[in-house]
């Protein structure tokens, strides 16, 4: 396997990892605050990789400090228009526009780094969004300002994936990672201190999600997406992350009961194709061309690139 195929499956897991957050948090938000759920999770990240990665962070540049607190600040405010306009829409309409990000990112690629998607890669995406609707069947009123936060989100999601790929051949992995989580957890600390009162009720059910959340689908998926999305392009990462919804489906029937029907169905497996088309697309010339008509050469794929 290539050093971008052994990429794109590290990032496919983390897939696995945040799917099933949905319904961990969903369980975890009867005992947990909102705001403090998320300060918890930084918190106690950050300090684990500056705990056993210390040598390797400091000291830091004053631009990688930079760079890195802005990433965070794409992730936090990704997070807080999403949580506040999950109050106002649907969570069929709130899943749907978060996963339009996948449209975002081929664009915000072509803008910020001048790098053209291929043709394999636009028709996923545009497979991708088909099954996103069928899957989350985004029915509710008119479009409000609670869908109108969640477009936000889903832009700022999507250029935290772009930046990130330029960020991340800039510096080590250590260092971009402590950064983020640092970031992240001053942020969510000061709107913890601002907008809530902070609730806990510890018991196994808590402390069990708690640390899911902290290890697994805080620090080692933002360890795996830091050190890995680098070797492939934004638009197959973001098309690979489009799996999340399918798997998080399947993880709140298993856990809360939930049913995905029919269209449910019809739109994972349009997902999966999506993505298999997206991943194979290197293989078959006509799909492998950029849209702006350029062969894609085996020298100029990420999976090739020395990394910094």
């Amino acid at each position: 396997m290539t050093r971008q195929g052994k990429a794109e499956a590290a990032l496919l897991a983390t897939t696995f990892i945040w799917g099933g957050t949905f319904a961990v948090v969903k369980l975890a938000m009867d005992d947990v605050s909102p705001i403090l759920l998320i300060a918890i999770r930084f918190v106690v990240a950050a300090l684990i990789v500056l705990a056993f990665g210390y040598r390797k962070i400091f000291p830091l540049p004053g631009s990688v400090i930079q760079k890195g607190t802005i990433l965070g600040l794409f992730l936090f405010l990704g997070f807080l228009t999403q949580n506040i306009g999950l109050t106002i829409t649907t969570a069929s309409k709130s899943a749907f526009i978060t996963g339009m990000m996948v449209l975002f990112v081929p664009m915000l690629q072509f803008v910020i780094e001048r790098r053209a998607p291929k043709i394999g890669n636009i028709v996923g995406v545009l497979l991708v969004t088909a099954g996103l609707w069928f899957l989350t069947s985004p029915e509710g009123s008119s479009f409000n300002i609670g869908d109108a936060l969640t477009l936000v989100c889903a832009v700022l999601f999507a250029i935290y994936i772009v930046y990130l790929d330029v960020v991340s051949k800039e510096t080590s992995t250590e260092r971009l990672l402590f950064l983020q989580l640092g970031s992240m957890a001053v942020f969510s600390l000061v709107a913890l201190a601002l907008f809530e009162t902070p609730r806990f009720n510890v018991n196994t059910s808590s402390v069990v999600s708690m640390i899911y959340l902290t290890l697994l689908a805080t620090l080692l998926t933002t360890l795996v997406q830091t050190r890995f999305q680098k070797e492939t392009t934004p638009t197959r990462a973001v098309v690979i992350f489009s799996v999340e919804p399918v798997i998080a489906s399947g993880v709140a029937y298993l856990l809360l009961g939930e049913i995905l029907g029919a269209l449910g169905l019809l739109g994972g497996a349009l997902i999966i194709a999506g993505v298999l088309l997206s991943e194979l697309s290197d293989s078959i010339p006509l799909l492998n061309r950029s849209v702006d008509g350029t062969l894609d050469a085996p020298e100029d794929r990420p999976g090739t690139r020395s990394t910094i």
